[in-house]
């Protein structure tokens, strides 16, 4: 049984089918730069030690500027000289968000735990958030190591855990500790307490 991969499968549905990235346009890299911090040509002309309509002109591609200019852009919007010309992360600056309410998560229950997808709205997360029950009682409930790519974070919501991964002694956790591990590690958890244990899971998406 492998749960956790289960789910980063179930997050990534969708995310695949991108072309290559495009070439970075400077005027448009600088607008939105400055748009993303919010401030005017005045404000970001300030902040880099330039005249106001210098830096129009950047931003309308009407010329092309000098690398002392650029290195007074990038120090004023305090990045490198090599990110004026990086595409960023994502095509703009959404602002995105996404609130789920209690019990409202996406439900994905398995034969040893039971998952509550979080933020189930957003495609593309950095990190894949979800709320789990814990029915595994035993280590022999598993079918084997759960491993898969990137890092995860483990924090104990309710009651007492044991983690168990491949390289390490088994530990045990109250409400409030938690653990942060390499997710290729082997790795499960099972419930110590009386009642089911709940976690918060945090899993990223390398």
């Amino acid at each position: 049984m492998k749960d956790e991969p289960s789910l980063l499968r179930l997050a990534r549905a969708g995310d695949a089918g991108e072309g290559p990235p495009q070439p970075v346009d400077l005027a448009e890299r600088v607008r939105a730069l400055r748009k993303a911090r919010g401030w005017t040509l005045e404000q970001a002309a300030q902040a880099a030690g330039l005249a106001r309509s210098t830096l129009s002109k950047i931003e309308n591609a009407q010329m092309s500027p000098t690398y002392d200019a650029l290195k007074k852009l990038a120090q004023g919007l305090d990045i490198s000289v090599p990110q004026l010309f990086t595409p960023p992360s994502e095509a703009q600056v959404t602002g995105r968000m996404a609130v789920t309410r209690s019990s409202e998560g996406q439900a994905h229950p398995t034969a040893t735990y039971e998952h509550e997808l979080l933020a189930g709205t957003l495609t593309r997360k950095a990190m894949l958030p979800y709320r789990t029950r814990i029915r595994a009682r035993s280590f022999d409930e598993f079918d084997g190591w759960v491993r898969h790519d990137g890092e995860e974070f483990l924090y104990v919501l309710t009651g007492r855990v044991r983690l168990f991964t491949e390289f390490y002694a088994h530990v045990d956790l109250a409400r409030g500790d938690s653990a942060y591990y390499d997710a290729a590690m082997g790795h499960n958890v099972i419930s110590i307490s009386e009642d089911d244990a709940t976690i918060l899971w945090v899993t990223s998406r390398d």
